[in-house]
């Protein structure tokens, strides 16, 4: 891409702009934004799709969720993005080659800084829930290196999803931690 700087790793939205928010139109409750198949690249020594993917496409659907709101290569040049700073994922059923995953994203929390979302894949063929993930992201100024508001029009979007989304039901995973329960 001419103008950017070769940074590695490259995610399936990157180049692509922010959608145009458009305060009437109704907010999915809750948002599908991609709905990848597993290719041979995401299948490991088990016949199944590997760890590390559930991250990956979690991720994927972070970056189409970001897009969503704003926040594209754009808003980034303008010294702002979300960092990811913590994440649970729970892996539940296996995916294989050719699965297609159907996945969601609920607004669980929000606040000036940080985003609370929840991410869950299911087979879309069987309905099977395959895996859950949950994410706490901050905003961040990308010059001072540090968490920062976010500006009022990105506030005032993801006000909008998280009151469309506070009628779903909270996620079983949601907020859990890990530990080994001794009895």
């Amino acid at each position: 891409m001419s103008g950017q700087a070769d940074h590695g790793l490259r995610t399936p939205l990157e180049g692509t702009s922010a959608t145009e928010w458009d305060d009437r139109a109704p907010i999915p409750a809750p948002l599908r934004l991609i709905a990848p198949e597993v290719p041979q690249d995401w299948v490991d020594y088990n016949g199944h799709m590997s760890e590390s993917c559930y991250l990956l496409v979690f991720g994927d659907q972070s970056d189409a969720f970001f897009r969503y709101v704003g926040i594209d290569e754009a808003y980034r040049a303008g010294g702002h993005s979300l960092f990811t700073v913590q994440t649970m994922i729970f892996n539940l059923a296996e995916a294989h080659l050719g699965d297609r995953l159907d996945l969601s994203l609920q607004l669980l929390d929000a606040d000036e800084k940080r985003l609370h979302i929840f991410h869950a894949m299911h087979n879309a063929a069987t309905g099977e829930l395959l895996a859950t993930g949950e994410q706490m992201l901050v905003h961040v100024d990308l010059a001072a290196g540090k968490s920062c508001p976010m500006p009022a029009d990105l506030q005032r979007k993801v006000a909008a999803i998280r009151a469309a989304h506070s009628a779903l039901p909270q996620p079983a995973q949601a907020g859990r931690n890990i530990a080994i329960r001794r009895g």
